[in-house]
């Protein structure tokens, strides 16, 4: 990342803590606000990804950086996985998600565990799939959180990133700046009890690499078959490697 970008700027705490206080904030809001800032789109990609696994059959799937749930669950629901963890850094954000299961009939094929994606409580090899959905800006070091996740993932196991990204084609590109850095923020101001947390999220977004920068970076790792596929004229990406 070109800058790093913390949500709060006069804060002592690291970047880790601060995105962990942000979530927790903003936890009680955070899916109804995200389904009207993404317009609802964010629910089409995330069937791309639930299609992409379901083709697999793995017996396991790790949800990194899983928020409120809504990937994971989108697993029990849609496939037959039998084992399903989501791992988030936010307590409050988890408790949302524990609730959306509760008396569900798949409830006991998902485990939602609180954890740093940088330092992940998982064994050498432990995952045949591993997702992260609109997490990996939040990493305070990427290259760590990303050597974890492959040190966890199976070989030939198959990981899957959603993250936003930039238009690069007029008019989307200005669109989207317009979009990102004074409606976004606007939005989050109102309805938000965390008057900065959606221009932390605006922000960290612009300045994210994506595309074929994404690409090198996990290919430095030592992932392979790396591809990318923008999403809505590009203001997201589905990255798509293994190990």
């Amino acid at each position: 990342m070109s800058k790093k970008i913390t949500p709060y700027k006069d804060s002592t705490l690291n970047k880790k803590e601060q995105v962990e206080h942000m979530f927790d904030t903003i936890s009680g809001n955070y899916d109804g606000l995200n389904r009207v800032i993404s317009l609802g789109t964010d629910t089409s990609w995330r069937k791309k990804i639930i299609k992409m696994v379901a083709k697999r059959e793995p017996k396991n799937v790790l949800d990194i950086a899983t928020g409120t749930g809504d990937l994971a669950i989108q697993f029990a629901e849609k496939t037959n996985i039998p084992r399903i963890v989501g791992l988030d850094l936010s307590e409050g954000m988890l408790g949302v998600a524990r609730k959306k299961i509760e008396s569900k009939s798949f409830a006991e094929r998902i485990e939602f565990i609180k954890g740093d994606s940088e330092k992940l409580p998982f064994a050498n090899n432990s995952f045949e799939v591993i997702t992260v959905s609109f997490g990996i800006r939040n990493f305070e070091d990427l290259e760590q959180g990303l050597s974890e996740i492959y040190r966890v993932l199976e070989p030939q196991g198959l990981f899957i990133i959603l993250e936003t990204s930039v238009p690069t084609k007029f008019p989307f590109k200005q669109g989207y700046f317009f979009y990102s850095r004074r409606l976004l923020p606007f939005i989050g101001r109102i309805f938000s009890k965390d008057k900065v947390a959606y221009k932390y999220l605006s922000e960290s977004a612009s300045v994210f690499p994506y595309g074929e920068t994404l690409n090198n970076i996990l290919k430095k790792i030592g992932f392979i078959e790396v591809e990318n596929k923008p999403q809505t004229f590009g203001v997201a990406t589905i990255y798509k490697a293994t190990k």
